[in-house]
């Protein structure tokens, strides 16, 4: 089944404004997005800005560019009014790539639209990948996830979940064995028709709380699916010392 791609980017970014124009490996970072996307195999690639800057970048090496409302509080959004806008039907399937993920390995992008395609029940569906270090599971910018049987989300956190009662009070330099802790990869596929829904919900008090979006999925009652990375997700870029990670590792493999 096809997939679609929208990579939402806008300019005005507190730690790093400009973000989605800065030069990495003399290119544009949302051009090193763009060719993850388009290498994915997806039917259509949509760039969605309220930024003239970074649209005229972008139809510059020739994407698919969609100018977006600039009062959208999240990607998410702005990616509803795309669908809205190119017609797309209800069950198309939309994959969203964030502007600042120039090295999301595509094959992820093709995991998570097929992972859609094959549970009819989820709205929306991401990835995780297992935490083996108790540093990475009690730093709160790591959001955990923890699922039922089925793969399916219970809950998602910045705090260390499950909370493993016992052991977490004895043992501080370790993670108790044969409990399931897992890092949620920051990339989803939805159905189109969800997002209109998705969009007509006020913010919830967990998602406020947190600061993750996909609490309010959960909080309506929608279901969301979640699987195992078939491979490690690239570097985001939130920081200057990110973005010197990713110019020295994209210069080193010639992307």
């Amino acid at each position: 089944m096809g997939f679609k791609v929208v990579i939402p980017a806008r300019y005005a970014s507190t730690r790093l404004p400009g973000k989605p124009l800065l030069e990495i490996a003399g290119q544009p970072m949302i051009r090193h997005v763009h060719r993850r996307a388009v290498d994915s195999g997806a039917e259509e690639v949509v760039i969605a800005t309220d930024d003239d800057r970074i649209a005229t970048v972008a139809r510059d090496f020739g994407a698919d560019v969609c100018l977006t409302d600039a009062a959208h509080g999240s990607g998410t959004e702005r990616i509803a009014e795309v669908v809205s806008r190119r017609g797309w039907g209800p069950d198309s399937i939309v994959v969203n790539l964030q502007g600042d993920e120039p090295t999301m390995p595509a094959s992820l992008l093709r995991q998570v639209a097929d992972d859609m395609a094959t549970h009819e029940r989820a709205q929306v569906t991401t990835l995780a990948a297992p935490i083996d270090d108790r540093d990475q599971l009690f730093d709160p910018h790591v959001v955990k996830v923890v699922t039922d049987r089925d793969g399916y989300a219970l809950y998602f956190s910045r705090a260390p979940i499950p909370w493993h009662r016992d052991e977490f009070l004895v043992h501080q330099s370790h993670l108790p064995a044969g409990v399931p802790f897992w890092r949620h990869i920051g990339l989803y596929a939805y159905r189109a028709g969800f997002l209109q829904r998705y969009v007509a919900w006020p913010p919830s008090p967990l998602e406020q709380a947190e600061s993750l979006e996909q609490l309010r999925v959960l909080w309506h009652g929608d279901p969301i699916h979640v699987s195992e990375s078939e491979e490690l997700p690239g570097h985001g870029v939130d920081t200057l010392a990110d973005l010197e990670r990713v110019v020295r590792q994209l210069a080193g493999d010639g992307d």
